[in-house]
């Protein structure tokens, strides 16, 4: 049985299947893709799905709890991560341009039971992150609709409950009525269908980074220094400042990159993707760590970072400057367009790594059900929604934002070795990108993900043993039965 638990699913290169449609026994074939994207656009796809809840949502969350004005290094050290994980997302991307992201790629080289480890992970990753960036949306709302003496009372537009010394207590709220509105919403945009226009994308990318420049730019000459100070306060125990401080604001910081594997995802249609992957995701995840470390300073020395740990932390910090409010409401029209888009990715991509396990069998069929006129997975999409809605109505933004971290990162770390597992498995498949170094890059980014991972949130560990444990239960009882590689062996 433990033998069995570790099928793959062979892997056929890209264009050797049929167009569409799926293939038994097989990763999902899709039409090969026409090649013309160039580094440059390659870059500015990166930037365009990075930047957004990092800078608007959880920056001021890890300065206040964890690391201080020490955030920006925190950034750095998240970044660096993810460079050496997005190196390994691009050569899978290219090798095997399938849909169920890391899932998919899990099943063709370590196995159905990695997979499914790896596939229920990535439920933190989109459906966690999209309650987690639904409550920072809720937040610039509310603030956006005070400005017009129209904001919601607390008890409607904050979570009912929170973490505190690392117990669960209640806040007096009842729930927060914004972040379920927008959540379903947008689901029921993906229930129907969506198309994202490119020039739609390019309208809320330049918002964005307009919104950025404008808040550092006027905002910078009333950054006080003494708020620098100290620049690593001093431990004041597990994760809270301090070197462990750091790291741990790394680990919660690192929600602040989701998005960058798009650019992996896109290694079918670059021109030269040996010369342009690396150059498209090295450079997007530079060029948003420098942006990302300029708004941490910003936002740090415009308010001690004891205060900062709000939905909102951009707008908590211009509300202490009259000066500035007209600032403040761009800021907040900026980050509920940029948050709309980002919440919207999530819920569309969630419901098609449920789509994915569904055809495999390792989930029940109504997963993989496509609605017959608007040819999407719909009844995944109700599900995904609803249980997104509960998740943002109910929970506060930091619990959320970590637990989305720690499955982002585990499944990111496995990504990485899967890289060396199918160099040495299958080194006859085409690989229009190959990871440089290998031997070392791909040891290293595990590493440094697991690392972020194991270190920092020792906390919890009771929620994701409990996770994973669901997740184990789900697979014995009802994947391992209906597994239709499983099926197909016999």
């Amino acid at each position: 049985m433990f033998k069995n638990l570790f099928l793959t699913k062979p892997v056929e290169p890209a264009g050797h299947v049929d167009a569409g449609e799926p293939v038994e026994g097989s990763l999902q074939g899709e039409a090969t893709l026409k090649r013309s994207l160039t580094a440059t656009q390659l870059v500015m796809l990166g930037i365009g799905a990075v930047i957004g809840a990092g800078i608007f949502v959880l920056s001021g969350h890890a300065a206040a709890e964890h690391a201080g004005p020490a955030i920006v290094i925190s950034f750095i050290i998240a970044g660096f991560a993810c460079a050496l994980a997005g190196l390994c997302y691009a050569e899978f991307a290219a090798m095997l341009p399938v849909s169920g992201s890391a899932y998919s790629y899990s099943y063709a080289t370590l196995g159905e039971f990695v997979a499914w480890f790896i596939g229920w992970n990535l439920v933190l990753e989109y459906m966690f992150a999209a309650s987690t960036v639904a409550v920072g949306w809720s937040g610039y709302l509310n603030s956006f609709l005070g400005y017009f003496n129209m904001a919601l009372p607390a008890s409607l537009a904050a979570a009912p409950l929170n973490v505190v010394d690392g117990s669960i207590v209640y806040t007096g709220g009842l729930i927060n009525l914004p972040a379920v509105f927008i959540v379903a919403a947008l689901s029921g945009l993906c229930y129907v269908g969506i198309t994202q226009s490119a020039v739609v994308n390019s309208v809320i990318v330049a918002i964005k980074v307009i919104v950025i420049v404008m808040f550092v730019a006027f905002a910078a000459k009333y950054v006080n220094p003494d708020n620098w100070v100290p620049f690593i306060p001093e431990n004041q125990g597990p994760g809270r400042y301090g070197i462990d401080g750091i790291i741990r604001g790394a680990s919660v910081v690192f929600f602040a990159y989701i998005g960058f594997d798009a650019v992996s995802t896109a290694a079918g249609e670059a021109k030269n993707p040996q010369r342009d992957m690396p150059i498209g995701i090295l450079g997007s995840l530079v060029i948003c760590t420098i942006i990302y470390i300029i708004v941490a300073l910003v936002l740090t020395g415009l308010l001690p970072y004891p205060q900062l740990s709000t939905p909102k932390p951009v707008a908590t910090a211009l509300e202490a400057y009259p000066a500035l409010t007209w600032l403040k409401l761009i800021v907040e029209v900026g980050a509920i367009a940029g948050l709309s888009s980002v919440i919207l990715v999530m819920l569309m991509g969630q419901p098609r790594i449920f789509y994915s396990m569904a055809k495999d069998g390792l989930l029940p069929q109504v997963f993989a059900k496509v609605h017959p006129k608007f040819q999407t997975p719909y009844m995944g999409t109700v599900y995904v929604g609803v249980f997104a809605c509960l998740l943002a109505g109910f929970l506060p933004i930091g619990l959320l934002g970590e637990l989305v971290s720690m499955g982002t990162l585990l499944a990111f770390a496995t990504v990485s070795i899967g890289v060396l597992v199918l160099r040495k498995s299958r080194p006859d498949l085409p690989r229009p990108f190959r990871v440089p170094a290998a031997i070392l890059i791909c040891p290293l980014g595990a590493a440094a993900c697991l690392y972020l991972f194991w270190k920092p949130f020792s906390e919890h560990w009771p929620l994701m043993t409990a996770w994973t444990g669901l997740g184990l239960l789900i697979y014995f009882f009802y994947g391992y039965r209906n597994s239709k590689v499983r099926k197909a062996a016999r």
